[in-house]
This record gives structure tokens, sequence and C-alpha cells, in this order.
């Protein structure tokens, strides 16, 4: 029997049930077990993505940009260099704070939209989770200084670099450009793109929300440059050589032209232009032009290749520097072949023959030669070989094997239609004639050590046929407006017809040619002129390259300082006034 309860003096406190006293000891078990479960779910189960959330919000790699390596001409002036350039970059949600409003309508303006467009375009950022934007890259850093000076909220600079070309159009051709992700897309730049390019670092540090860097994580990548590429061309002469052939061009209302100098005896391209061309510097710009036609572009060299297959029939045996041909009439045929010359020439040496370009007594000297002789000689000067510049787009030359020629095609090989080569091609090949036959590897790039040159033709037969060319450049010849007063000169001229898209050759347009070699006595350099499709003032390459080359070629000696081999005479000075001969059509 349960003892009876003490009664209550009033006012007492009343005592607590038992069932009330554990109801408020679950309550707050529950409670410590709901905290500590979310505890364990925050700092285990969860702990790695908020650790990645918060360092969102607070740690940030600062990246530190290897640069990219300069490109140089061979005298240290700066072809190409990385120029520092801002981007602007912000918070939306921190644009988007109503105290921001009138920082949000500073910047629209500064930036040249509509504060509604700006808000519009933040708001959209924002529902896409973005923690950040980019508002302007590659910027000017004046340009960005001024925007930063609102001190808007949530709005921040990173400093980059970006490509820049001093020379614009004049080496635009060869150096190239890069693409906005910093990496080559045209010329040098693309070719020796991993060599350029440096390799970015970074710093990691802990930001504030305002952007400011409160502490330096003390974690760090150290970036690393690229390398400088030092080419062989000369800024001097390249301003030179582009100069000239832009004048030409627009002289004689031309379609374009190219223009190559080397050095006879190491095979280093001092200039190489092209035009059309066009400015790295102007996106805009890089639509037509990119490519350097002396190196892409094959082309049908006509009576400049008539000194190879001079050479390469002293070579044979089959014909003496004393040997004398009949051309007769001025034309023969061939089959269905006309040989034509524009004057009828009768008996000539060979000096002479090169002299007035005669495609008549260079047709009989390659049927005598024959077909696997004619295709020996021009193979021993590389004609169908590659250049190995490692530039892209580089073409190879076109030469048919001799077991496929006709008479025609040995005929019309001997004074150069039916092959087809780059520019540098007929460049090497001439600067083997200029240094005793051997042949030397072409380059853009400065090198180490120089690959030894290969031996195109006997010392013997090249110094004949050098001197020959001498005879070119002078009042009986057709390159007489190449002479360069205080230089002797050796080269040849060439008009040559363009192929139809449909077959056959063009009746009016050309290419007008001159390559030579400067001074003739001892040569030191080499250089080509092929102007197209000339249409104004002649076509012939006495009349519109020759001259080009004589401006180019007695500069670029001057430049270079290579002591005169002749006096500077009146007679100099009239014999490149003097009217230049026609040649024929080849």
């Amino acid at each position: 029997m349960n003892a009876p309860r003490k009664p209550v003096a009033p006012g007492a406190p009343q005592p607590v049930a038992a069932w009330r006293r554990w109801f408020v000891l679950g309550l707050l078990g529950l409670g410590a077990l709901g905290v500590v479960s979310r505890a364990f779910y925050l700092q285990v189960m969860t702990r790695e993505f908020l650790v990645t959330e918060g360092d969102k919000r607070h740690i940030r790699n600062l990246s530190l940009p290897g640069l990219r390596g300069a490109v140089l001409d061979r005298n240290g002036n700066a072809l190409a260099l990385s120029a520092p350039v801002d981007s602007l970059w912000a918070v939306p949600e921190d644009l988007l704070t109503p105290a921001a409003e009138p920082y949000r309508v500073a910047l629209a303006e500064m930036l040249g939209k509509k504060p509604k467009v700006l808000e519009q375009f933040l708001r959209k950022q924002a529902d896409a989770d973005k923690r950040f934007v980019y508002l302007l890259k590659n910027q000017n850093p004046d340009v960005v200084a001024r925007i930063l000076k609102l001190k808007a909220p949530g709005v921040f600079a990173e400093r980059s670099y970006s490509r820049y070309y001093p020379s614009g159009e004049v080496v635009g051709q060869v150096v190239g450009f890069c693409g906005l992700e910093g990496h080559g897309l045209e010329g040098l730049e693309k070719a020796l793109d991993t060599t350029l390019t440096g390799e970015s670092g970074f710093r990691r540090v802990i930001r504030s929300r305002d952007g400011k860097v409160v502490e330096d994580t003390g974690t760090e990548k150290a970036a690393r440059p690229g390398k400088d590429l030092k080419l062989t061309l000369d800024l001097r002469v390249q301003y030179l050589a582009y100069r000239e052939l832009a004048a030409a061009v627009e002289r004689n209302k031309a379609q374009g032209g190219m223009i190559v100098v080397a050095e006879v005896k190491t095979g280093n391209i001092l200039a190489v232009a092209a035009l059309p061309a066009y400015n790295p510097n102007n996106p805009e710009d890089r639509k037509t032009g990119l490519r350097n036609r002396a190196i892409t572009d094959r082309l049908e060299p006509g009576s400049t290749i008539k000194p190879l297959m001079v050479a390469q029939a002293l070579e044979s045996g089959a014909f003496t520097a004393q040997s004398r041909i009949d051309t007769g009439p001025g034309y023969m045929q061939i089959g269905s072949w006309t040989v034509r010359d524009i004057h009828p020439h009768g008996v000539v040496d060979l000096p002479e023959l090169l002299a007035v370009s005669s495609n008549v007594g260079a047709a009989i000297m390659g049927l005598k030669m024959g077909a696997q002789s004619l295709w020996s000689g021009y193979q021993n000067f590389g004609i169908g070989e590659p250049i190995e510049l490692g530039f892209p787009g580089e073409v190879t030359g076109v030469l048919r094997a001799p077991n496929k020629w006709r008479e025609s095609d040995i005929s019309a090989a001997a004074y150069g239609y039916g092959v087809s080569m780059s520019a540098l091609h007929l460049v090497r090949a001439y600067a083997a004639l200029g240094n005793a036959g051997l042949m030397p590897q072409l380059s853009l790039v400065q090198r180490d050590a120089l690959p030894p040159p290969r031996r195109a033709i006997s010392a013997a037969s090249a110094n004949a046929v050098l001197g020959m060319l001498r005879g070119v450049v002078s009042l009986d010849g057709t390159g007489i407006k190449a002479a360069v007063p205080g230089y002797s000169v050796a080269g040849k001229t060439g008009t040559v017809r363009k192929l139809k898209l449909t077959g056959g050759y063009e009746d009016r347009r050309h290419w007008s040619a001159f390559v030579g070699l400067i001074p003739a006595n001892d040569p030191q350099l080499v250089g080509l002129v092929f102007v197209d499709e000339p249409t104004q003032g002649g076509y012939y390459g006495g009349t519109v390259a020759a001259p080009v080359f004589s401006a180019v070629m007695g500069g670029a000696a001057r430049l270079l300082q290579i002591p005169q081999d002749l006096p500077l005479t009146d007679g100099a000075q009239t014999v490149q006034a003097a009217p230049a001969m026609k040649e024929p059509h080849a």
C-alpha cells in the first residue's frame, strides 16, 4: 500500500514529475546527437568539398607567366617580343549589390556598354554560379588602370603578356604570329613554337573578399621563360629589300613579287620577302598575304635556269666554253612545239647564248645532252629536293623522271619550262655557281656550326659559268640594269610565261625575274627578284626585276661593308643607265 503524500505548503515549488525530467533530458540528448552528427558530416563526410569551396572563395593561384622567347635578327634587333597586357575580371555577385549600382553604371560607360546590358550579363553569369568573369582580355595596361581607378567592388586585373612585332609587315610572313592562347599559328612562331614557349608558374595566396592578398601560403612554382630565337635575317637588308620590292610592284602595277638575299658561302638568308604581305600586329590584316611565296610557292624558272643547264653541259663534256651553236633564223620546230627567240642571233658561243638568252640555243644544247644528263645536272643542283628550312608550307621542287621526257620536254626543260621549284631552289643553285660549285644549306635560323656544303658541280665548270654571267650584265646583255656601281655583277634575266589553269601558257601574264651574284670576282651575296604580272612599263626581267636587284644588292653590299672590286667610274654609271635588251619569253 502506497504511503500517503505529504501535503505541500502553499507557495512552495511543485515537485517535477519523473517523466517530464526524462523527456527534457531526451530532447537535450537528441540535440547533442544532432550537433555531433552534423559536425561529423561536415568535418568527415563533406570535408573535402567544403575545403574546396572555401578555397574557391579565399585561396587563389596567382599565375606567373613564362615569357615567350623573343625573335631577333642577326644583330639582336627584336622582330617579335612579348609585351605586358592586362585582363579585367569581376565577381558578378559583388557588382550586383544595390550599393554597387553607381559603380556598375560608370563601369558600363567605360566599357562602352549600356548599363542594362552589363547588368544582364552579370546576372546571367551569377545564375550560372560563375565565381568570376572576364570583362576585358589582353588590353593595354593603361586602359585597364583607368578602369581600376573607379574602385568598383569585385573588379580586379591580372597581368599577362601578348606578342608584338616591331617591324610589322616587313618581316611578318617570316616571323608569323601567335593566337590568343600564346602559341604560334604562322611562320617561325609556329615552326619553333616549342622552343619559344615558356612554362608558366604560380604562387598560391589567400585573398580577402575584396581581392586583396592577405597571406602568402609559401607554395610557389617558378616560371621558366622560353628560349630567344636568333635569325640569320639582317633587319637593315630586309627593310631595304621589302621597300624596293614594294616600290617595283607599285611602279609596274604588278600583282605581287618576291625577293631573297643570302650569303653565298654560308647559305644564311639575310632577307626574304613577298607581296602581298600582312601586318601580324593587326588581326584584321591576317586574312590575306599569309604565304611567303618565296618559300611556299612553286614556279617555272624560265631563262634563269639556263646557267645551270650550261654548267651541266660543260660538266658532261657535251660542250666546251669554246663551243658555238647555230641558232639559225631564231626559231626551230620540235614536233608541234615551236621554240622562238625574240630576234635571230645566228651562230653564238656559250657566253653570248646566256647574254642574249637564246631559247633556240638552249633547246639545241638540251637535245644534244639528252634527258638523262640534263636531269642529272638539275638533280645535282637540288632542284627536285626539299630546301629543309623547317618553315611551314615549304615546297619541294618538281623534276619528273627523265624516262618520261619527250624531245619537246627536253628542249623546254633546257630553257626553264616543265620544271618547277621555289625561289629558294634557284638561290641555292646560284650560290653553288658563286662558291666554286659547292652548294650551301640555306637557313633562316642561326646555327652553332655550319653543315658542310654539297658539291653540285666542279669548280672549273662553276667558275666558267660565273664568268659567262658577267656578260649578261653588260651593254650586250639583257641584264644591264642590274649593274651596281663599284661592284662586278654576274646574273641572269628571265621573263616567264605563266601557266593557264586550263593548260598551256598565257600570252600576257608573266613573271619578270633576275637572279645574280655580287661581287662577281669573289661572290659574297646571291639575290633573287621575281615580280608577278607587271602591267605597266614593260614586263621583261631586264626591265622590271634587274633594277630592283641593283638597288637592293648595291645597298646590301654597302651595309655589310663588302669591299668594292671596281672603280666608281663614269663608265659604270653609264652602264647602269643604258637600256636593257629584250630577252625571249623564257
